[in-house]
């Protein structure tokens, strides 16, 4: 595989153990991730040569989490540090039918403060054949948005493909940014759409539907008001309660719709991550596969990241592959 690069703030995650609410203990558990951090390290566990690039806090916890990126092979010469702290994040995990609650601790975070003049684009993607970026960069700063464009640009010119996670979070947007045009604006240098009907109507201000027919026509519609948009992939979730979701994917590629069947997820360990996964998986199964078999890569990479605890998929190429094979019993390999 060639290199990718993903570009994001990395985040620390304090969580009690199992499905406790804060209020019930005093022991916390600890993970590092965020949305990007995510994908990329699955894709370095699929065998993916990855490059992150990020602004983290200039002590031990900022080595820490640099050491953890490492850990996975990840290559973290291109992060910068700050004085500020590193973005926190709190979770309650649910259960049943009582969901999950999440609270932010990130305005004033190191990556608070990126800027382009902070990141050596030329430098940091050189080698790179593919770039991967989310709605939650953009969202975080003005910062975010302005070095997040500059490496898109030049990403373009260097011909890399270009995957686009538009997540549009409204409690994120608290810099005075306009959501939809600043989207809007980062789509017109990629070249992957990863994202739904709600992702496609926030970008277009429409009002398309979930239905097949609908999707196709957003998905046109789509690539129709961003040329360079080639493919759109969508995941979808059925939410039986917190505990028990079915996860499937679907995709327009411009030529023909395809959609997998439901991967029935009966008790969920971390929810946390799961899209990203997703979008790992995709990325790796483009560079290997056909759309569809990609697509069917992605879901079964997502399945699995429910059987995980902490925002990352540590599933390897032959375990997502053993899913697709239809072995989904969890029996035990010997």
């Amino acid at each position: 595989m060639s290199q990718i690069i993903t570009f994001g703030e990395v985040l620390m995650r304090l969580s009690p153990e199992g499905n406790k609410k804060f209020i019930q203990s005093n022991l916390l558990e600890f993970y590092f991730g965020g949305t990007e951090v995510n994908v990329g390290i699955s894709i370095a566990n699929f065998g993916g040569d990855v490059k992150h690039i990020s602004c983290i806090s200039e002590d031990f916890v900022g080595d820490t989490a640099i050491s953890y990126l490492r850990k996975f092979g990840v290559d973290t010469s291109a992060i910068v540090r700050s004085k500020r702290p590193l973005g926190v994040y709190f979770l309650e995990v649910g259960a049943v039918m009582r969901p999950s609650s999440i609270s932010y601790n990130r305005s004033h975070s190191s990556f608070s403060e990126i800027k382009p003049s902070m990141v050596d684009w030329n430098t940091s993607l050189e080698g790179g054949k593919w770039f991967h970026w989310t709605g939650i960069t953009p969202a975080l700063c003005l910062g975010g948005y302005e070095t997040l464009k500059d490496g898109l640009i030049l990403a373009r010119k260097k011909g890399m493909e270009v995957s686009a996670d538009p997540t549009y979070r409204s409690g994120l947007w608290q810099y005075g940014g306009n959501p939809k045009e600043i989207l809007a604006d980062l789509l017109n240098y990629s070249t992957i759409f990863i994202g739904g009907i709600n992702e496609i109507n926030e970008v277009l201000s429409t009002n398309y539907s979930y239905s097949t027919d609908d999707f196709i026509k957003a998905s046109k519609h789509l690539m129709k008001e961003f040329p360079s948009i080639t493919k759109v992939f969508d995941k979808i979730r059925t939410s039986v309660n917190s505990s028990w979701h079915k996860i499937r994917s679907r995709m327009w590629n411009g030529v023909e719709f395809r959609e997998t069947e439901d991967l029935d997820i009966t008790h969920i360990v971390d929810r946390i991550g799961t899209g990203d996964a997703y979008a790992a998986g995709l990325i790796y199964g483009l560079q290997h596969f056909d759309d569809n078999k990609s697509m069917q890569f992605a879901a079964a990479a997502s399945a699995l990241k429910h059987t995980y605890e902490g925002d990352v998929n540590f599933s390897n190429v032959n375990e997502v592959m053993n899913i697709l094979e239809g072995n989904t019993s969890g029996r035990f390999n010997r």
